[in-house]
């Protein structure tokens, strides 16, 4: 029998996906990762680890297979908390659970599978692999989970081939409802539990809170930009200036108020301002570091919040697809994301030799220095990377 350790998270999905496994002839083991102990910065009962493992427990031992938490919080810390801090420092927003999947699960996770004797790691993620033969040999192709509604590729799409190679995935095929039913009818303790939600493995966290661990306060001026200034306007159609933000270049707007930190705020943001009094909303159109400035701009459709591209630096450019890589000069259409659960969105993607610069058939609203572009062909995964502007 081929070997899986599979990631029991206390959670329904993960529960299903062992059962699954067993079902199909698998030696499954069930391994828990306990990868935060600070519940300082928790809100309240959303982030119960102690219950979460002892529900992957109960599901470990309804369906018969051997079970281990192993703690990997001092390495979450330095490989995902440490990144979080440095890049908010910077005025740019990570997305942990990207990284979470490529440093902690199909790393640090899979590292320990194989010592455990396992052929491969599952997850309850609902995405598919599918393995096809080339004349390089096998190229493991990540899918679109069936449920449009849940579809978790875009939270692996910094994983590599090496690490597809060991991973199952084996809910993927099924819709959300499905899991919970087969749940149910097995007597699993985790058929009703509701979906984890917040950073992963930590939870909701009061993040102002998380950040002034390492970020301290810092009093800056908050300044609306009106929704008429011209600099909005493109100058030119080059790739450079169409993946730019002109937030930090403008000269007019008047100050509205006051912040007690910028790299408290992301671009798009729109609660935890305590400014009113205006016609419409403000939201955060862009965030200046080096200079404290928050720049603000009434209404949902105001021009800041819109752009035409973005640019992937050299370096933070990932082809999950290795066989499949972009050369300098090269100009591909492909279907992308800049966030979770956003529609696929068409954009042409041109390579030039410092980095990738993604020009949207549609303007796009809160593009995010820090986050993750996903691009795909249909329903693949092809690539990703990390937004620079």
């Amino acid at each position: 029998m081929k070997r899986v350790v599979v990631g029991l998270s206390g959670g329904v999905d993960s529960s299903v996906a062992a059962h699954l496994l067993q079902e199909e002839g698998y030696d499954v083991i069930g391994l828990f990762m306990r990868n935060w102990n600070d519940e300082s910065v928790t809100i309240s009962d959303d982030c119960p680890w102690i219950e979460d493992s002892n529900d992957a427990l109960q599901v470990a031992e309804k369906l018969g297979i051997p079970f281990q938490v192993i703690d990997f919080s001092n390495q979450y810390k330095e490989r995902i908390v440490n990144y979080m801090f440095n890049e908010y420092k910077k005025g740019r927003t990570p997305n942990p659970d990207v990284l979470c999947n490529r440093e902690i699960k199909f790393d640090l996770f899979l590292k320990k599978a194989l010592e455990l004797g396992a052929d491969y790691v599952a997850t309850g993620h609902y995405c598919r692999k599918k393995t096809i033969t080339s004349k390089n040999g096998e190229v493991h192709r990540l899918l679109a989970g069936k449920d449009n509604t849940k579809d978790q590729s875009y939270f692996l799409c910094q994983v590599n081939q090496a690490q597809l190679s060991k991973a199952l995935f084996p809910i993927g095929n099924l819709q959300k409802s499905e899991v919970r039913k087969i749940a149910k009818e097995i007597g699993l303790n985790t058929a009703e539990k509701k979906d984890s939600q917040g950073l992963c493995f930590i939870g909701k966290v009061k993040l102002p809170v998380f950040l002034q661990q390492q970020l301290a306060p810092k009093e800056g001026n908050v300044i609306e930009v009106p929704n008429n200034y011209s600099s909005y306007t493109y100058k030119d159609n080059k790739l450079e200036t169409r993946c730019k933000s002109y937030a930090h270049n403008l000269q007019a707007g008047k100050i509205i108020g006051k912040h007690n930190g910028a790299h408290y705020y992301t671009i798009g943001q729109r609660k935890g301002l305590n400014i009113g009094g205006t016609p419409e909303p403000l939201f955060i159109i862009d965030t200046d570091t080096n200079n404290n400035i928050i720049y603000t701009g009434q209404g949902e459709n105001h021009p800041g919040l819109y752009r035409d591209g973005l640019f992937v630096p050299e370096k933070d450019i990932h082809f999950t697809r290795e066989d499949l890589p972009l050369k300098n000069g090269d100009i591909k259409k492909y279907s992308c994301r800049i966030r979770y659960r956003q529609a696929l969105t068409a954009a042409s993607f041109h390579k030039k030799e410092d980095g990738l610069y993604v020009i949207f058939d549609e303007p796009q609203r809160g593009i995010t220095p820090g986050q993750f572009i996903a691009w795909y062909l249909e329903d693949e995964l092809i690539g990703s990377g990390v937004i620079d502007r």
